[in-house]
């Protein structure tokens, strides 16, 4: 590449073009929230203990408050705490519940044999600490063993920032996917082990109801109001029947699909928006408000909307509400003897790890390796590690089994998994880290093979590359040259490619037209220059110049790049290059590609920002994969 183009910005950047999806993946932006509000779960945790051991009456008295919501004869009447606990947190389970749909849809489970060991994982992450638990506790106590099961993903999402292993999004990954299905089962367990008498009549509507919504939602329905007030009716029936009305959030969210945004409907919504554009009337800024909503799936719009305030506001309130139990050396002395306090924390600190490493180990070794984790076995410690940390499903539990001194025990083992769980998955990553350069990779990244999102495979006798055939890194852009995001990531790729000579880059055609009508003349003219070997130049041109692509524009780079311009001409005249064009867009649909700027490193779509920094991180994960693949010096021979 030339070095005439300025300098990238210093910045991040993650934008694309007006009409495509400019949000991060909601998988990212799921991590980023968690890790983020477990400073503030942290911060009401410590007020809630802070409030309790100050004034105590006065805590007691505020969450023993009653609040009833009634119309006309019927209503509901709850204790404060239990308005956060069984009404707010439902929205908690619902947000869980729309991850958990996006996973099975989008996700790495989207490969359905790929969910056989995150739910082996899960259970044995779950059955370990159980049997710990009923191992220290007989009789009355044995009733909270549903206390020693649940990981808290916030929590553990943010600590397992906290110790920097050097592959993060990978093992939070695995984390989330082990994560859902100990949410799943614990949500099961309230159901089922924890619920009152149960009355047949109430719970019988709930299931009308929820039918309702499935016929509501295969009618094509997409008002939020009425699922807001189908799901509010059934979680009126559900807490009438005696079963606490958490499972209605998490079966509203694994019913909501997740799907990419299709180029089709981005159109549609394009069109619509121009449309209002050209005649601002309130009746096209409506349709236009339903056509971009509609291009969105339900679940990524509805994590967009509600995920922060559970994050940032539901949850920190459980913990203000739950967490606050007076201190004193007598209680502390007398609490790290008690069966309950200990069962719950090794059930975590030790059961979590075993459990979770124990059943991955077992179901790769049975199935002679066929399956196994998406991680290196150092990534599946910690990731078991930090899933010994338990809080909100876990103290939720706890206030169903248990009373009075008992639930503060209970509640101090719980905390108590922070601390614990953190500090020995720190020394996990840090031993991990002090292993030679290829060991830690094969340690942290495994040998299982990424799911692969590049539709179209690189072809070198026909893409446009860049860079050492043999690299071990490649890049693939899908562009258009009109985008100015486009041209912001281009200085990025161009540092990228000088800094990496083991990296090879590849461009391929994804002109938008309903937004930029030059770009399908632009892009032709890169192929008219592709007939004559001169591609890359015209490809630098082409995005130092995105204002002027007009035809005229596009001859005069053909005779600054030293070609033949009248040869040019004539390949653009009768648009040569046109089918070769429609081959990239069309590759570009079998990848779920719906906007500019869209990159994939060895095959696997690339979320988020496109600056130097993020990209070089991609790379040097990629590259420490690709390495691992193929074998290195510490690669041991076959058994």
């Amino acid at each position: 590449m030339t070095d005439e183009h300025p300098p990238a910005p210093a910045g991040p950047f993650s934008g694309r073009t007006a009409w495509a999806r400019s949000l991060e993946t909601p998988l990212r932006v799921f991590l980023r929230t968690e890790t983020g509000s477990a400073a503030v779960l942290a911060a009401m945790t410590v007020a809630a203990l802070a409030w309790v051991n100050i004034d105590a009456p006065s805590y007691d008295s505020v969450w023993a408050t009653h609040l009833s919501v009634r119309l006309g004869g019927a209503g509901v009447s709850l204790e404060l705490r239990d308005w956060v606990n069984s009404g707010l947190m439902t929205l908690f389970f619902f947000i869980f519940g729309l991850e958990a749909r996006r996973e099975f849809d989008m996700g790495e489970l989207r490969e359905r044999r790929r969910l056989a060991l995150p739910v082996a994982a899960g259970l044995g992450g779950l059955l370990v600490p159980v049997a710990i638990y009923l191992a220290l506790n007989a009789g009355s106590a044995a009733r909270g063993w549903g206390a020693a099961m649940s990981t808290d993903t916030a929590f553990a999402l943010g600590m397992l920032a906290l110790t920097r292993p050097r592959f993060p999004d990978r093992v939070r990954a695995f984390l989330l996917s082990v994560a859902v299905v100990d949410d799943l089962v614990s949500l099961v367990v309230i159901g089922a082990a924890y619920s009152r008498v149960i009355r047949v009549v109430p719970l019988a509507a709930a299931a009308g109801i929820l039918a309702v919504v499935a016929l509501v939602r295969r009618a094509g329905v997409r008002y939020g109001a009425v699922y807001a007030l189908l799901g509010v009716t059934a979680w009126v029936a559900v807490l009438k029947s005696g079963i606490d009305p958490v499972v209605v959030g998490l079966i509203m969210g694994l019913a909501t699909y997740a799907y990419p945004a299709a180029r089709t409907d981005l159109e549609r919504a394009s069109d619509l928006f121009r449309s209002f554009r050209e005649q601002p009337t309130p009746e096209l800024a409506r349709s236009a408000g339903i056509g971009l909503a509609s291009a969105l799936s339900p679940n990524e719009r509805l994590q967009l909307l509600y995920h922060p305030w559970t994050s940032y506001v539901i949850v920190p309130l459980f913990a203000l509400a739950n967490a606050g139990i007076p201190i004193n050396g007598s209680f502390l002395a007398a609490a790290f003897t008690s069966p309950i306090t200990l069962g719950i924390l090794l059930g975590y600190v030790i059961g979590k790890p075993a459990g979770i490493t124990g059943a991955s180990w077992l179901l790769t070794r049975f199935s002679k390796g066929r399956l196994r984790p998406p991680v290196g076995w150092a990534a599946v410690t910690g990731t078991g590690t930090i899933a010994g940390i338990g809080f909100t499903v876990s103290i939720l539990i706890a206030t169903l089994a248990f009373t009075g001194r008992q639930l503060q025990e209970a509640k101090l083992g719980v905390l108590s998994t922070t601390l614990a769980a953190t500090a020995i998955t720190w020394l996990v990553f840090r031993a991990t880290a002090l292993l030679p350069p290829r060991l830690r990779i094969r340690a942290l990244l495994g040998s299982t093979e990424a799911v692969i999102d590049l539709g179209a495979p690189v072809d070198p006798d026909r893409d446009h590359i860049r860079g050492p055939a043999g690299a071990p890194v490649t890049i693939v852009e899908y562009g258009d040259f009109e985008c100015p995001y486009c041209g912001r990531a281009e200085p990025a790729v161009r540092e990228l490619l000088a800094g990496h000579g083991d990296v090879r880059y590849v461009w391929r055609h994804l002109p938008l037209n309903d937004v930029h009508p030059h770009a399908q003349l632009a892009a032709e003219a890169a192929e008219a220059a592709a007939d004559q070997g001169a591609f890359w130049p015209m490809y630098d041109l082409l995005l130092r110049h995105q204002d002027a692509l007009l035809m005229r524009d596009l001859v005069g780079y053909a005779s600054d790049t030293g070609i033949d311009a009248s040869r040019f001409r004539d390949y653009l005249t009768r648009r040569g290059g046109a089918g070769r064009i429609a081959e990239d867009v069309d590759s570009a649909d079998l990848s779920g590609v719906s906007g500019t700027p869209t990159f994939f490193i060895n095959g696997r779509r690339h979320y988020g920002s496109y600056d130097i920094a993020a990209l070089t991180s991609a790379v040097q994960a990629a590259k420490a994969a690709a390495l691992r693949a193929r074998g290195g010096p510490d690669k041991q021979p076959a058994r």
